[in-house]
């Protein structure tokens, strides 16, 4: 069984229900968690009609007040151990469905006895379909380049949001809070780098190109936050020196 984590912060007006249905209706083997993350709006409305449609397939995670993006994850793959799930794959993607769950679940296929750790990349070629705004590409250029240095292994791009795990892996990368809400991605390379090293990660992680991706309006990364992301780099890098 596969499952897939969707964090969810007021979304009313950005999840597709019908697309999360139809996804059930066609892939028994998969469910979905989704982790509210102190929404104000109707989200959870939304979610609860979600879960009606397909009872044993969906679960609801409702935290009590807003921890931000990297908590809504982890508090999400602690929930469940306490539910006793037991997938074989552990995925997150964005509730806007930028990268659909169809394609989220094409990528978990990769995951084999010896790749344990898949990630899509929003790679422009000319056999995909790849719409980002002028400003999220070369922010995201920018700050992928500084990742992929800081960890000192060639990724393109670190920060897709669209991410798949051997179970075992993902109980370990999200056991402990992470510095950041929103550069935690960062965090689970060097968590991921830690359990095996530098060299192994080459053999048990593929980078896999994505057959689509789709910006979709309305993000809850204030601009603000590209200041505080450096001193947030510095913390990362500070916390997990030595990591090889």
């Amino acid at each position: 069984m596969m499952i897939i984590i969707i964090p969810c912060f007021n979304e009313v007006q950005r999840i597709d229900k019908q697309a999360y249905i139809n996804f059930l209706k066609h892939t028994p083997d998969a469910n979905l968690v989704f982790s509210d993350d102190g929404s104000t709006d109707n989200t959870i409305s939304v979610l609860k009609e979600i879960k009606a449609s397909h009872e044993n397939c969906v679960h609801v995670y409702v935290s009590n007040r807003n921890h931000g993006k990297a908590e809504a994850i982890r508090s999400a793959v602690l929930y469940l151990k306490t539910q006793n799930l037991k997938p074989s794959k552990i995925a997150y993607i964005d509730a806007d469905l930028a990268v659909s769950l169809e394609e989220c679940y094409a990528l978990s296929k990769n995951l084999n006895d010896k790749i344990h750790f898949a990630f899509g990349s929003r790679i422009s070629k000319v056999d995909n379909t790849i719409i980002r705004s002028s400003f999220r590409h070369y922010s995201g250029r920018m700050v992928s380049t500084v990742i992929s240095n800081i960890l000192g292994v060639a990724i393109y791009d670190t920060q897709c949001g669209c991410k798949i795990f051997k179970s075992d892996l993902a109980f370990k990368v999200f056991e402990n809070p992470f510095i950041s809400k929103w550069l935690f991605d960062v965090e689970i390379f060097f968590r991921i780098i830690n359990l095996y090293s530098k060299t192994e990660l080459k053999h048990i992680a593929r980078e896999i190109p994505l057959e689509s991706w789709i910006d979709v309006g309305g993000s809850k990364v204030k601009l603000s936050y590209f200041f505080r992301m450096w001193y947030e780099f510095y913390l990362i890098k500070k916390q997990y020196r030595g990591v090889h």
